[in-house]
């Protein structure tokens, strides 16, 4: 695969590189708080940030309210689950841990509610950890007396933190609930509208400006060159033979009236001389790129659609043959309309599927043809326009004769001169009197399909729009889908391995982009991908398991799956690169083999709001995917190799006390 950066990417297959196939930003508020927002506010935005997989944020953001003064066991509760959330004890800062501690000494200040118990069940959980052989069944059945919403969220917040007898006693519920879960409120059919594209805006083809002001300005002095010249020629006809002349003036002012009221429908719809047929539709594309780039993506996502939405018993190859010339028209029109915003054409797909949705109906309906036989003029009407300036022409030169045939050759000459400044000024003004007419009618006409094109388009953006944000999962579907599927996947490990809970030191799992990922957000939330990468790390007292699979986020399948095992001597060196237009790489050097390079996170800089600050961006991206605790563990395991083991064992965690007021 190709990434658009070029940086190597490692997952089922060393070496291998990641090609990022689109990414959508969603626009959102519930990350943001003004400010001067209150403590109330603050505490509600912090909340969300935990149960959507931003504990780092969550912390901050919790921990100003109650700074503020918005305090309670409620939200102390959501306080210690945001700082005890995907971390285990070794995560924690002196600082935390007093923090920790001071809170457990004010739950016996706070009145008795359900929030309350919670938090006392929370500190029992702490206080079974850091004790050795402490007897867990009391604390369990405790955790089983609470309310579904805090049992639920404790299970879910403190699952790193959870280890050894006390996780295999919790395991089987925590897999039960994961296995409800993972395919809940509809995953499948709704996992790739978070990927979707925003569709972009409707547009439509607006009507060219009028060309019909030359033609104004012009038409006057040719009008009454017109009128003088047919008055003179008429005059001099009727001096000559009264009789004669009435005669010829109703036939030419009749034959030139209908040569003029047949003639608008026909040179007043069709283009004029010099123009094409092409001036009045779509404005053209440059063929320069015709056949690239943007213009050439349009082209083949009109096929396709017109190829998928097609008529009862027609195959996509007839159809498309039946169709050329209407998809290649909206083609050019499409490129022409959104060309210039620099977009991706999935951002238009919607407009080409409604068109060819469009195209299907109207043949359906018999109408798909109708303007072109509308643009047509009967041949009737050409006809009779035809036969009355032929008309016109007898009668014309009929009025010429009878004024030479008995007048003198001075009144002759005359008469010659008349007649041919009546032809040319009389061909003048009907032709810019047809030009000012056929550009009325066409901006009319333009105007009138532009605003209807316009208004449709814009019903089905919206339709559309609608239909996205409905099928759209929530951050919190989004949040348990993955943590579903991690808890599947860490289970799946542990059977192969024929290990327990009470086997290991400590895991962790680094969730990574995958090959050919589609990726989306909300905006100050993390990036979330099509194609993930789990790497699961278990750390036992015999060295480290190592198994990593690729998963399809959209059905939860996975593929590609690897295991290795390793000493914890053997890891050697971890080095972690950061570069703001690749992305962020893990580089795992071992004693035996060549190093290996694992991408972490892709840059995302190019895709933050001015509002939103890269680095804090990047630290909710990294926490979110479990990078920063899986670092932490990788560098202590290779700076201290074998007796990292004494830092992390069962014994480890008997200065971890927390509890103060049993």
């Amino acid at each position: 695969m190709s990434h658009n950066d070029g940086a190597a990417y490692s997952s089922a297959a060393y070496n291998s590189t990641i090609g990022i196939q689109a990414e959508t930003v969603h626009d959102s508020t519930i990350y943001f708080v003004h400010p001067d927002a209150s403590p109330q506010e603050k505490y509600r935005v912090g909340v969300q940030l935990l149960e959507d997989g931003i504990p780092s944020r969550a912390r901050e953001m919790i921990t100003d309210a109650i700074a503020h003064g918005h305090d309670g066991t409620e939200i102390r509760f959501h306080w210690v689950l945001a700082m005890l959330s995907a971390r285990t004890h070794h995560d924690l800062t002196t600082e935390e841990i007093g923090q920790l501690r001071y809170t457990s000494g004010l739950v016996r200040t706070y009145a008795e509610d359900e929030w309350k118990e919670a938090l006392r069940v929370t500190f029992d959980l702490l206080a079974v950890l850091s004790t050795t052989g402490s007897e867990t069944g009391p604390v369990l059945k405790q955790l089983q007396d609470l309310p579904l919403r805090q049992h639920d969220a404790i299970l879910r917040h403190l699952d790193v933190m959870l280890s050894g007898g006390l996780k295999d006693d919790l395991w089987a519920e925590t897999l039960g609930r994961a296995r409800a879960e993972r395919f809940g409120n509809d995953r499948v059919q709704r996992v790739w509208a978070y990927f979707a594209a925003a569709p972009i805006g409707a547009r439509a083809v607006p009507p060219r400006p009028s060309t019909a002001a030359a033609a104004k300005a012009s038409l006057p002095v040719r009008a009454v060159l017109f009128v003088i010249s047919g008055a003179l020629l008429w005059g001099l006809a009727l001096i000559t033979d009264p009789a004669q002349a009435i005669v010829e003036l109703p036939v030419a002012l009749g034959a030139g009236l209908t040569a003029v009221r047949f003639g608008v429908r026909w040179w007043g719809r069709e283009p004029g001389p010099g123009l094409t047929a092409g001036a009045h539709g779509p404005h053209p594309v440059d063929p320069a790129f015709a056949e690239e780039g943007f213009t050439k993506r349009v082209r083949h996502s009109f096929d396709y659609y017109f190829s998928v939405r097609r008529p009862h018993g027609f195959t996509s190859d007839a159809w498309l043959a039946h169709t050329v010339q209407i998809r290649s028209s909206l083609a050019a029109e499409i490129a022409y309309l959104y060309r210039e915003s620099r977009i991706g054409v999935e951002r238009v797909e919607w407009l080409i599927r409604y068109l060819a949705e469009d195209a299907r109906n109207r043949h359906n309906n018999g109408t798909l043809f109708d303007q072109h036989r509308q643009d047509q003029t009967p041949g009737r009407t050409k006809a009779v326009t035809v036969a009355a300036l032929a008309v016109l022409g007898v009668a014309a030169v009929a009025t010429f004769g009878t004024t030479a045939s008995g007048a003198a050759q001075q009144q002759s000459l005359w008469a010659f001169l008349a007649l041919l400044g009546a032809a040319w000024s009389g061909h003048a003004t009907a032709s810019r009197w047809l030009e000012v007419r056929r550009e009325e009618r066409r901006l009319d006409r333009e105007n009138q399909k532009y605003f209807e094109q316009l208004t449709t388009r814009q019903i089905a953006y919206q339709r559309w729009q609608s239909f996205l944000n409905d099928m759209r999962p929530s951050e919190l579907e989004m949040e348990t889908w993955l943590t579903c599927d991690k808890t599947s996947f860490v289970d799946e490990a542990l059977r192969h391995h024929r290990l327990t809970w009470r086997d290991l030191i400590t895991h962790t799992i680094l969730v990574a982009p995958g090959p050919s990922y589609k990726r989306g957000r909300v905006r100050g939330g993390p990036w979330r991908y099509s194609h993930y990468v789990f790497r699961l790390f278990l750390f036992t007292q015999d060295g480290i398991r190592e198994i990593s699979s690729e998963f399809n986020f959209s059905d939860a399948t996975r593929r590609n799956e690897q295991r290795s095992n390793y000493r914890f001597d053997a890891l050697t060196s971890v080095q972690v690169t950061e570069n703001a237009d690749v992305g962020y790489d893990l580089e795992l050097v071992l004693a035996n083999g060549p190093a290996r390079k694992i991408r972490v996170k892709d840059a995302d800089a190019h895709q933050l709001a001015p509002t939103e600050n890269s680095r804090e961006i990047s630290e909710i991206n990294l926490s979110a995917a479990g990078s920063t605790h899986t670092f932490r563990l990788l560098e202590g395991v290779a700076a201290d190799g074998k007796s990292w083991i004494e830092r992390h064992g069962p014994d480890s965690l008997a200065p971890f006390q927390i509890s103060g007021w049993s």
